[in-house]
């Protein structure tokens, strides 16, 4: 596997990894490498390459350009030398970016297939991060190079319906694209492993948000709707707690001081994502704010997903994948961008105490249906049919 993120952080390619391995095959994953991580090393039975290319987040386009490329360049050579030893059956390339599938050229050309995991829309993706280098040029050119990269795969993934539409919609044959949903593993977000907190236990609201702290995710929106909370229900002891990173950091503390909230809203920064499950067990209300543009019509964040399986209420954008995937009444939503509707949803869960314990049985329903331990056999299978001759690696 080639990704162009940090192995232990990505939960999708750990997820997939760990699962082919419970199944007998080895895997190798090529992955960026921090300051104080080992070049190579074992997590959860996966053979980690850890390559040095420095990761700039929040950072210019020509930074990230010039980022993608060195790690291509870099994961290209490495798997082929592992190559002549390991002799790998497949190689799964995951995005972004979409032309990092490149990298797997060489060992294309030895006869390994190639399966390609678009996580994301790149063109979306684009015009979402650099609005100002956003162009109609700009986007035809990432769709090409978009179509280029899925017709040097043997096979394609992505992460839901919507996303598969789309490539179909562009011309991409029906049967090349699968999906495997990117949903949490149950064995891991499991509500019974960790203590149980009643709704309101100490007396004080508590809110979790675990993920990205980018522009994407409308926590500045999330700032503002505490505030409201506080005029609107003074007595009513609110708290929120932030695990994640991101380049919006700094501006969402000095917003949140900005706002009088300082001392109700804790930064813990990004926690490993074995601890993530504890980190929700702890609060009332799971939060998935996200702001609302051509790239996030075409996405589920995943954190909806995690909060409903640990068995707690979710308020979330009320985003065109989040009313396609979720049955009613199942999501507390509001409007992208709206602080005063997610005052009130959030509210409405805190008063109607009825309507939801009702929400969180809906939701476990449909949890049972979307989980990973499902998903898992169907990305076997598509593996299996790239490497049947017996190859396990």
């Amino acid at each position: 596997m080639l990704v162009h993120a940090f192995f232990d952080e990505d939960s999708r390619v750990r997820r997939e990894a760990a699962s082919l391995v419970e199944r007998g095959r080895p895997v190798d994953v090529f992955a960026l490498r921090r300051p104080h991580d080992a070049p190579q090393g074992m997590v959860d039975g996966v053979r980690v390459h850890r390559l040095d290319v420095q990761r700039h987040q929040g950072a210019g386009l020509r930074t990230y350009l010039g980022e993608y490329l060195a790690f291509l360049l870099r994961a290209a050579w490495a798997a082929t030398r592992e190559h002549r030893r390991r002799r790998y059956a497949a190689v799964q390339v995951h995005t972004l970016p979409d032309f990092l599938v490149f990298a797997a050229l060489p060992l294309k050309l030895a006869g390994v297939p190639v399966l390609l995991d678009l996580h994301e829309a790149m063109p979306e993706f684009f015009r979402m991060r650099f609005p100002r280098a956003s162009s109609p040029l700009a986007h035809r050119l990432l769709l090409v190079a978009e179509r280029l990269s899925i017709a040097s795969a043997d096979a394609v993934i992505t992460v839901n319906e919507a996303l598969a539409a789309r490539l179909v919609a562009l011309g991409v044959p029906a049967a090349k694209v699968a999906v495997i949903l990117n949903c949490p593993s149950l064995r891991r977000f499991d509500p019974a492993l960790y203590p149980h907190r009643a709704f309101l236990a100490d007396g004080t609201l508590r809110l979790v948000y675990a993920g990205a702290l980018t522009p994407t995710y409308e926590l500045d929106v999330v700032l503002d709707g505490l505030a409201r909370l506080r005029a609107t229900r003074p007595a009513l002891p609110v708290r929120l707690e932030l695990y994640g990173r991101g380049d919006a950091t700094e501006q969402l503390r000095a917003r949140a001081t900005r706002l009088g909230l300082a001392d109700q809203v804790g930064f813990h920064g990004r926690i490993p994502l074995e601890d993530v499950p504890a980190a929700i067990a702890a609060a009332d209300i799971g939060l998935a704010p996200t702001r609302r543009d051509p790239f996030t019509d075409l996405s589920l964040s995943t954190k909806v997903l995690e909060y409903g399986a640990m068995g707690k209420p979710v308020v979330a954008s009320r985003l065109p994948l989040v009313e396609r995937t979720f049955p009613a009444g199942a999501v507390r939503t509001y409007e992208p961008g709206d602080p005063d509707g997610l005052a009130s949803a959030i509210l409405s869960l805190v008063d109607d105490a009825a309507a939801r314990e009702a929400s969180v049985a809906v939701m476990t329903g449909r949890i049972g249906e979307l989980s990973w331990e499902r998903e898992a056999d169907r990305l076997c299978a598509i593996i299996e049919r790239l490497a049947p001759d017996g190859d396990t690696r």
